[in-house]
């Protein structure tokens, strides 16, 4: 099982990360999702670009639905892991359409950039 980040929602993400000279974080907490480590805020505090894997926002996605995708992906265990969005998968996904595909072991994260689908999911 995989959970995937459609590009043209990451690659903001990405840019942001880029211009403030930061690494990006991948979240599982509240939803499973990419953001800049400092990027802008909105009023009410919370990070403006925000990227989430599909079936994981809890902003637009049931409860159980994204808590379940989430948790038979990744565990119980929130966490938070530091990339550089300008080394490896993120830097292709920077520079092309590509979307992000992301799973994960008990011990391991799995990153891979793989070509959006035609129906946009």
């Amino acid at each position: 099982m995989t959970v995937r980040f459609k590009g043209t929602e990451l690659r903001p993400v990405l840019a942001e990360a880029v211009a403030n000279q930061c690494r990006v974080i991948l979240v599982k907490d509240q939803g499973v999702y990419c953001l800049a480590e400092r990027g802008e805020r909105q009023p009410d505090g919370r990070q403006k670009t925000i990227a989430y894997a599909a079936g994981c926002n809890p902003d637009v996605d049931a409860f159980d639905d994204w808590w379940e995708l989430a948790r038979a992906e990744f565990g119980g265990d929130d966490f938070g892991e530091f990339f550089d969005p300008q080394e490896g998968v993120f830097a292709r996904i920077l520079r092309s359409e590509d979307d992000l595909d992301v799973s994960a072991t008990a011990t391991h994260l799995s990153l891979q950039a793989v070509p959006p689908t035609p129906s946009g999911n």
